[in-house]
């Protein structure tokens, strides 16, 4: 008899127990979660936080019956990565649709002819560290912003200063209409930039937002301010919205979180509710986006605070994405029998928490990105979309690109360079095949249905893929020259121009003549010009080599230190200059920004930065036509008002008539 009531009783204890196991433990499908506590938020802060209910030994032994049957295929640790990997047949079709940089900040009383800043997407302001209204210049000097009034140029005249707040340095500029907004960050001692207050409490920067009321340019106003205690990453600016995004590491004092900032100079706290994680995401890095609006200073400040790792960041008018590039080992995991004989054994329940069956795959193996969505509302506020996970990784903002609420997104690996293009809700809806295996990606570009990619090896492959059929990206044609671009601009619908740097290849060869070893070295500075009318075979149609091996620029880095004027056929770009000659091998600068930081930091013989400035058309190509020495400045922008060349260092202005470069003024910044 009892016997027969055990046989009637354990499976409907099965069931109650799966039944009350799916009820207990049903994930949420809200992806972004508030913290519920002070205490939880603090437990992210030490890292203590839940590992997730995947490992909750109640659960496995709650799905045991699913998992026999399954044979623990329920663990899928990476639901997003179906991805389509094919080669398609080249076929030509013409470039319609490019968009350009435009005009991105509103003119002010004088010239209706003058440059601003390069930008990536149209609408969506960037700042920089010099601006320009066509009567005005902005910019950076010392611990200062400048305004310097520029419709005289014989006679440029510094109208006023704005000092920094405390011990802030300014480090960025944005403009629109009257109102100029200076973003200022103040680093904390304590040798890694850290400041320490007691064992569990540091503050790496903070961000200090000032704006400025400048209708009279000569006595600028402080209209709003605000501080916030994590370091500056990035900003934006979309009509009268701007957006400020700060992320660093949590810190903390006596077992608390401190989410405190400062606007207009009194001390708030947001409480820890209000920020929120997404559940598949751990960490302790805390991600603000403020907005603040310029047409309506008088208002608060607005904050969204996130636990959110970022290595990229791309704004379109609709939406932000924010990125974040990790690298994972492939976890293969043991049985749910092998779990039952630990659960059971010497280790016991009380070891079961530390008991992990399954091994590291190092062969698949590689980086991720995951890529998060939050749209952009009429109000100007932000509210997240959704998240997927990539395989591989972006090199900067150009990576990326949205075209009619589809993101393109270009990525590398070890296999090749490759792009993925999702829908709305960030699902997979297309990708090209990989290309140039074992191949470092350099720079990337979406110009209407095109992208255009470089990698590089031993030469430089400039790569055309169709994105009209977004399902089937296609591969249209591919170009190989000797050195690399890593910054490719839209000339016309049919021309790039490629900014980056010349290489030279040696090889060592046996005794029998075979070669054993190559490598190729930096030797300089490159533009090129390509002309990709026909889609299948991309040409170089002009090039021009700069300096030698110890030449650099902010370009490399920095693509807002280019000035580039179709219609004027302008192509300027500042450079800096070295005494020491020596040799950068290209496998040693994956990151061009090495390539700059190794010449800035270990060879001091600096001399001066030059502004070079290029005549640029179909008929001739890129010809030099001249240069403007700024002696023992670091940082240099250019701009054009009419027929005028404006140079800014740190410490001086020029102004040269443009057609001949002639020299009208000069003004001294520093006094």
């Amino acid at each position: 008899m009892k016997h027969k009531l055990l046989k009637i009783f354990l499976p409907i204890l099965a069931v109650v127990l799966i039944i009350a196991g799916f009820f207990i433990f049903k994930p949420s499908n809200k992806e972004l979660k508030n913290i519920s506590s002070e205490a939880e938020l603090y437990s992210f802060y030490t890292g203590s936080e839940s590992t997730g209910l995947r490992d909750s030994p109640l659960l496995r032994l709650v799905t045991l019956p699913f998992s026999l049957l399954l044979h623990d295929s329920y663990y899928d640790p990476c639901p997003e990565c179906d991805y389509i990997i094919e080669d398609w047949a080249s076929k030509g079709i013409s470039i319609d649709d490019i968009e350009y940089n435009s005009a991105s900040e509103d003119s002010a009383t004088g010239s209706s002819d003058f440059s601003t800043t390069n930008i990536q997407v149209e609408n969506v302001d960037e700042a920089d560290i010099i601006k320009n209204d066509g009567s005005y210049i902005y910019s950076l000097a010392d611990t200062n912003v400048v305004i310097t009034d520029v419709r005289d140029p014989a006679n440029p005249t510094i109208v006023s200063r704005i000092t920094s707040p405390d011990d802030s340095a300014p480090v960025d500029l944005i403009l629109t209409d009257d109102v100029l907004t200076v973003i200022s960050t103040e680093d904390y001692g304590g040798g890694f930039g850290f400041v320490w207050r007691n064992y569990n409490y540091y503050r790496e920067q903070d961000t200090i937002v000032s704006v400025y009321d400048i209708k009279d340019r000569e006595d600028p106003r402080l209209e709003k301010s605000y501080r916030l205690e994590l370091p500056y990453y990035t900003s934006r600016r979309i009509d009268n919205q701007l957006y400020v995004i700060a992320s660093g590491r949590l810190h903390a004092e006596d077992s608390k979180v401190i989410l405190k900032y400062e606007e207009d100079y009194v001390e708030k706290t947001f409480p820890a509710t209000s920020v929120r994680y997404l559940k598949d995401v751990k960490t302790n890095t805390l991600t603000i986006v403020s907005r603040v609006d310029l047409g309506d200073l008088d208002s608060d400040i607005s904050l969204d605070p996130f636990l959110i790792d970022i290595s990229n960041a791309y704004v379109s008018e609709n939406a932000f994405y924010l990125l974040d590039e990790k690298y994972e080992y492939s976890y293969s995991e043991g049985s749910i029998l092998d779990d039952l004989a630990h659960l059971f054994g010497l280790k016991g329940v009380f070891g079961y928490a530390e008991y992990k069956n399954g091994e590291y795959n190092y062969s698949d193996s590689g980086y991720y990105t995951e890529i998060y969505k939050f749209d952009i509302q009429k109000s100007g506020d932000i509210s997240y979309s959704a998240k997927t996970k990539a395989e591989g990784s972006t090199i900067n903002q150009y990576s990326l690109d949205e075209k009619d609420g589809h993101l393109r997104v270009a990525l590398h690996e070890d296999d090749g360079s490759f792009v993925a293009i999702f829908d709305e809700k960030l699902n997979k809806i297309g990708e090209s095949g990989r290309l140039a295996k074992n191949e470092i990606m350099y720079a990337s570009r979406f110009i209407g249905d095109k992208a255009y990619l470089v990698t590089y090896r031993n030469t430089d492959p400039l790569f055309v893929i169709d994105l009209s059929d977004e399902t089937k990206p296609k591969v249209l044609g591919e170009l190989k020259i000797p050195g690399y671009s890593v910054y490719l601009h839209p000339y016309d619908e049919n021309h790039l121009i490629g900014i980056g740097v010349d290489t030279e290849e040696e090889m060592r060869r046996d005794i029998n003549g075979r070669i054993i070893w190559t490598t190729a070295y930096i030797t300089g500075m490159k533009l090129a010009l390509f002309d990709v009318s026909d889609v299948k075979n991309p040409r170089e149609i002009s090039k021009i080599k700069i300096g030698d091996s110890y030449t650099t620029s902010a370009i490399l880095t920095n693509p807002k230190a280019l000035l580039f004027s179709k219609e004027k056929q302008l192509l300027a770009i500042p450079v800096n200059n070295y005494a020491d000659e020596y040799k950068i091998e290209v496998s040693d600068t994956d990151d061009l920004s090495d390539f700059v930081s190794v010449i800035r930091d270990y060879y001091d013989d600096y001399v001066s930065e030059g502004y070079l400035i290029y005549n640029i058309n179909l008929e001739n190509g890129i010809t030099e036509k001249g240069s403007i020495i700024h002696e023992d400045s670091e940082l240099i922008r250019g701009a054009y008002i009419d027929n005028n060349l404006i140079t800014v260092s740190e410490n001086t202005l020029k102004i040269n008539e443009l057609s001949e470069l002639k020299p009208i003024s000069e003004l001294d910044l520093t006094k």
